[in-house]
């Protein structure tokens, strides 16, 4: 892909996230740039109920970072660029002990056309392995020779837009299924009306090459985050 095919997917495909990440952050502007939201988002329990006081996405040329409403003037002033961030936003959101975190941010809305590998059970079932339950709803499980050999949870951020989770048995891996799974529930998400998203981390050649595979490319967005704790 050309970075003019880079540059028009990312244009033909933004209207799609526009309802998950302006709920999701606060705001998606489209004007160049970094922009700070007080979002009160930020205050509240996330899909598997912990707060995220920050979340940031950029692409496209712009950038959301999203904090708490008591921090967002401080940020905008200790974090005027999406490059001051690792220096700059822990600091100024009081958790200088923390380090920014960088992954990639991909969706999806036309999912490669493979063959289902899994069956969706509820994420209760005795089937499902720890990993997975906390995801709850259903979860797409492959099973073979008797038990789980692959699975994929759905982060329900929020209505707009579904998070995919995936592993595989490491006895499992490298016939596929990860991809098989990652596209038929993208497929699911796409028929409820949401966005599916993957995120991983930049280093994961593994997740980068199943995200590619089952039809997310890689159009240069990243999510931002914060560690708990500091950097080594």
């Amino acid at each position: 892909m050309t970075q003019r095919d880079v540059a028009g997917a990312s244009r033909r495909t933004e209207p799609a996230l526009v309802a998950f990440l302006t709920e999701f952050l606060g705001a998606w502007p489209d004007t160049p740039g970094l922009t700070v939201v007080g979002s009160e988002e930020r205050t509240r329990p996330s899909w598997n109920g912990d707060v995220r006081e920050v979340v940031g996405v950029a692409g496209a040329g712009r950038a959301v970072v999203s904090v708490p409403p008591g921090y967002a003037e401080g940020v905008r002033q200790a974090v005027p660029t999406w490059d001051d961030i690792p220096g700059h936003l822990a600091a100024a959101v009081g958790k200088a002990g923390h380090h920014a975190f960088f992954g990639k941010f991909r969706w999806s809305t036309a999912p490669t056309d493979l063959p289902d590998a899994g069956v969706w059970v509820d994420h209760d079932d005795p089937r499902v392995p720890p990993w997975l339950r906390p995801f709850g709803g259903q979860v797409l499980i492959t099973f073979m020779d008797g038990g789980y050999a692959a699975g994929v949870g759905i982060k329900r951020h929020n209505p707009a837009g579904m998070e995919l989770s995936v592993g595989t048995e490491e006895r499992y891996r490298g016939q596929g299924l990860a991809t098989r799974l990652v596209a038929q529930a993208a497929r699911k998400v796409l028929d409820a009306g949401a966005v599916p998203i993957y995120l991983h981390d930049p280093a994961n050649t593994a997740s980068d090459r199943t995200a590619t595979a089952a039809g997310f490319p890689d159009l240069g967005w990243q999510i931002l985050g914060l560690w708990g704790q500091a950097a080594r």
